[in-house]
């Protein structure tokens, strides 16, 4: 921290400079803050005492050239601004200083701009990846009262200007972002910092996002833009996609309609790279509608390597043989327009007898209760909230024989039928509605993750071995994922937890917290915020019962991890607050 983005105050008199010229050097108390007082070959300088990278008292560090070493990391600040040599650290503020006789006096600083420069340190430590740097800037911007969605837009761009391509890393600073709504300032501090950190990781050494050019003319209609992003696609000419999708974006399209554009191509290719293509885009998507759809043609982009290079399913020889499901969808994706023409008008509203449906072992029922529902007036997102009913029943109902890495095949199903049902609320078209069909086969090759299921306790089903009250039941939640393999006892303890018909909002809080403590995987992330996207669909039903326990048993199957990013936030949070860590 500079002193030139500070306005100076009234000085404060602190120490006598013949003191100060004995002394070398003096801690005074200033108005929030211990000063350590240099005297300097001659100059007298002032600076915040603790040390911005974990508080030590700087002035036990060493001086030379006027250069200070704080002790205990051995970072290295120039003295007469503050700044940092060593970026890992931060910049310590410097104060103006001014002699009046034997007086020191000291201009305590009244940060006019602090948004402005937290927001610039931001963007220094997504640059050199230092996540207590980002930790730090970001609970000092929300203290400030920066808008949430004014640091994800921050984040957002970066992400998207300095990584050739949409990486995990953005997929969980848009989850972060969208959970906001369930937390608190710290709560929503950390995982704002988990997200934003995400995506610095992802841009760490990467080679950054090459300008590629609008074509010149001044706009293109839906329906070229879509043919032509869709056969780009397919042939995989990655130029010709982008400079396609650019000058459509940069026309003025809407959310709508660069929704039809870009899931158009994805679906084309079946449940493109394990369904993550879809998912990718669906948050990139909620991202720019997050900080404002102005920014879509900055942001979105960033997925059409991901696009463009995707492999499809129909590579893949499970959904080949035994039973060809590529050409089962195909044929009765056919039928998709007549099937809509006779549901005008209709209504339809059986979306928890389609998703058992779904769950069953016959693929061919399943595509021709699609193409019914359709008939019978279903509406494109309510085959999508059936879809992702289904693909979180399978998770809730995940069997211990399975091997750990087998819950992120049922997981992938899941976060990808959240995307599907998230895509067709902004834009129902009969090719996006093509991924129902695609993930509603993924769930049936899932089937043997539910071989043997695992055991769901009964709705308003009791343990008697368990508390009553709420409070201790979410303290037991959090202990459980203390331990590993604590899917079964999770499991019981949110079941008991609904049925006693005790607050939502505390446990999805809770849930929260148990992820936001890890070192969590991208897929932990992605499985909370779909999980409470659904839980929103899904609440004061019975189903959103099973979508909590679906969240509970993942999040406890995941759990504990070495927890070094709580550890760095702490350090962060307790910085902000001034206490001292050394001690």
């Amino acid at each position: 921290m500079s002193i030139e983005s500070q306005a100076p105050v009234s000085p404060l008199r602190v120490a006598s400079l013949a003191d100060l010229v004995k002394a070398g050097r003096l801690v005074v108390r200033g108005p929030d803050r211990p000063i350590a007082l240099f005297y300097d070959d001659g100059v007298v300088r002032a600076i915040d005492n603790r040390c911005p990278h974990m508080g030590f008292p700087l002035h036990e560090g060493p001086l030379q050239d006027g250069i200070l070493v704080c002790p205990w990391h051995h970072a290295r600040f120039d003295l007469a601004s503050g700044c940092t040599f060593d970026v890992w650290a931060d910049d310590a503020p410097a104060y103006p200083v001014e002699i009046r006789g034997d007086d020191v006096l000291v201009y305590p600083v009244v940060d006019d701009n602090g948004g402005e420069r937290l927001m610039k340190r931001l963007r220094v430590g997504m640059e050199q990846n230092v996540s207590l740097v980002m930790a730090k800037c970001t609970i000092g911007l929300l203290k400030e009262g920066v808008p949430a969605k004014d640091i994800v837009r921050e984040a957002a761009l970066f992400g998207a200007r300095n990584r050739d391509g949409w990486g995990s890393g953005m997929v969980i600073l848009g989850a972060m972002a969208n959970i906001g709504s369930i937390l608190d300032t710290e709560g929503s501090a950390m995982a704002l910092t988990h997200g934003i950190s995400a995506a610095a990781r992802d841009c760490a050494g990467m080679a950054p996002r090459r300008d590629r050019y609008r074509l010149g003319r001044e706009s293109l209609d839906l329906s070229t833009a879509r043919r032509w992003f869709r056969h780009w696609t397919v042939s995989r000419h990655r130029d010709g996609a982008d400079r396609t999708l650019m000058t459509f974006l940069e026309g003025g399209c809407s959310a709508a309609e660069a929704t039809d554009v870009i899931f158009s191509a994805i679906t084309d290719r079946f449940y493109a790279d394990g369904g993550h293509t879809f998912d990718f885009a669906n948050k990139a998507f909620e991202i720019a509608e997050r900080i404002g759809w102005e920014d879509a043609s900055q942001l979105l982009p960033a997925l059409v390597p991901g696009t463009v290079g995707a492999r499809g399913a129909e590579e893949s020889s499970p959904w080949r043989s035994p039973i060809d499901l590529v050409a089962l969808v195909q044929e009765n994706v056919s039928r998709l327009a007549d099937a809509s023409n006779a549901g005008m008008n209709k209504r339809w509203a059986a979306e928890v007898e389609l998703a058992d449906t779904i769950l069953g072992d016959d693929p061919h029922a399943t595509v021709d209760a699609l193409v019914q529902a359709v008939a019978d007036g279903a509406c494109p997102d309510q085959l999508g909230a059936a879809l992702a009913l289904a693909a979180a029943i399978r998770i809730a109902r995940f069997g211990s024989a399975n091997e750990l890495g087998d819950w992120d095949t049922a997981l992938h199903t899941f976060t990808y039928a959240n995307a599907v049902h998230q895509a067709l609320l902004r834009c129902p078209s009969i090719e996006i509605l093509r991924g129902v069909f695609h993930g509603a086969m993924s769930c049936y090759l899932d089937r043997y993750l539910n071989v043997p299921p695992a055991h769901v306790p009964a709705e308003g089903e009791l343990f008697s071995d368990l508390p009553q009250e709420p409070l201790p039941l979410l303290e037991n939640l959090l202990d459980v994922c203390n331990r590993q393999q604590q899917a079964q006892a999770a499991t019981r303890i949110v079941a008991q937890y609904t049925a006693l018909g005790l607050p939502s909002s505390s446990l999805l809080t809770t849930l929260a917290q148990a992820v936001l403590r890890e070192d969590a995987a991208f897929h932990t992330f992605q499985l909370l915020e779909a999980g409470l996207r659904q839980f929103r669909h899904w609440e004061g039903t019975p189903q959103a019962r099973l979508i909590l326990i679906a969240m509970a048993r993942y999040i406890a199957a995941h759990a504990p991890t070495q927890r070094g990013f709580l550890q760095t936030f702490d350090i962060a949070r307790r910085l902000h607050r001034g206490e001292t860590l050394y001690e």
